[in-house]
């Protein structure tokens, strides 16, 4: 009678499967960790880079074109766009009657359509507004302010019938405290019959309220070069002040789609002069505004510079 073979395994095989089993588990599961390892490092804990900011202060300052640093390269003016880098000037008044005192109101609103409440103070003010008709008469520089909900409002008389162009001038301040200057432009409308100004022949010197304002310089397409502004009230006038926690400041458009330079100068006067740095990014003819403050008063000096 055949002998029969019991289907129990012995202790000895029982162990020995024992342990090649729990080496086995153990390569698997170390290797599935380090699976989850490898995802979680792709896909959450990665740090995206720095992004360039523009930090609040009164040095050289420059929306639209390069600075001092940039010298050779060229720049976009900035105020040709609504939107830009996820930020809509959304203003809430677009038209009002020439020659009438009216308000100007206005919201910077992010890429989620919400309001903007947090701004840098730049140059002593968190907001720049700059007007002017499309024939570039009629320049002014404000300074609106902001209500909580994010609405800016500033008093604006639009003293000549036309289409005028507003700029937004502003540095944003994100949760993490990084920063980004932009400028954004809008379109408003004071009804009736437009008739388009010239503009004056280019010179380098001119006068505004008793002052003689003269420059020397040689703007170049796509360059950065020096002009220098020279303030004479005559003698026993009072001495230049700074405005806005500089000497001058310079606001540059140029004729056709109006783009915006906006530059401000050397933290001191150069040789009793206002120096700044200017890169226009292409040829045409440009107006020049340049805002400067003599006993509390702010004056503008007006120029016509043509770049080939």
């Amino acid at each position: 009678m055949p002998e029969q073979v019991s289907a129990a395994p012995d202790r000895s095989t029982l162990r020995l499967a024992l342990v090649v089993g729990g080496l086995v588990l153990a390569v698997l599961l170390g290797f599935g960790l380090g699976r989850m390892n490898a995802t979680s490092t792709s896909t959450g804990s990665s740090v995206p880079a720095a992004e360039h900011t523009h930090a609040p202060g009164t040095a050289s300052h420059d929306h639209g074109a390069a600075t001092s640093s940039d010298q050779g390269t060229s720049a976009e003016p900035g105020g040709l766009s609504i939107s830009s880098a996820g930020y809509t000037l959304a203003p809430l008044t677009t038209e009002s009657p020439a020659g009438r005192p009216g308000e100007l109101r206005f919201q910077v609103r992010d890429a989620q359509r919400r309001p903007v409440t947090r701004f840098a103070v730049v140059h002593d003010k968190p907001m720049h507004l700059i007007v002017v008709r499309r024939d570039l008469t009629g320049y002014q520089h404000l300074h609106p302010t902001m209500a909580a909900d994010g609405t800016w409002s500033v008093p604006l008389t639009l003293a000549q019938p036309g289409v005028w162009r507003a700029y937004a001038d502003f540095t944003t301040v994100a949760d993490d405290g990084g920063q980004r200057a932009l400028t954004l432009g809008t379109d408003l409308v004071a009804p009736g019959g437009y008739e388009p100004r010239p503009l004056p022949a280019p010179v380098t010197s001119a006068t505004v309220a008793g002052f003689t304002v003269g420059y020397q310089g040689s703007p170049q397409a796509g360059a950065t070069v020096p002009l220098s502004f020279r303030i004479d009230g005559g003698s026993g006038a009072a001495p230049l002040e700074r405005y806005l926690g500089s000497y001058g400041h310079l606001v540059a458009l140029r004729e056709g789609d109006l783009g915006y330079l906006h530059v401000h100068p050397e933290a001191e006067l150069v040789d009793g002069q206002v120096k700044f740095w200017l890169t226009t990014p292409g040829p045409g003819r440009y107006r020049l505004y340049l805002d400067f403050q003599v006993a509390d008063k702010v004056h503008t000096a007006e120029f016509t510079l043509i770049v080939a």
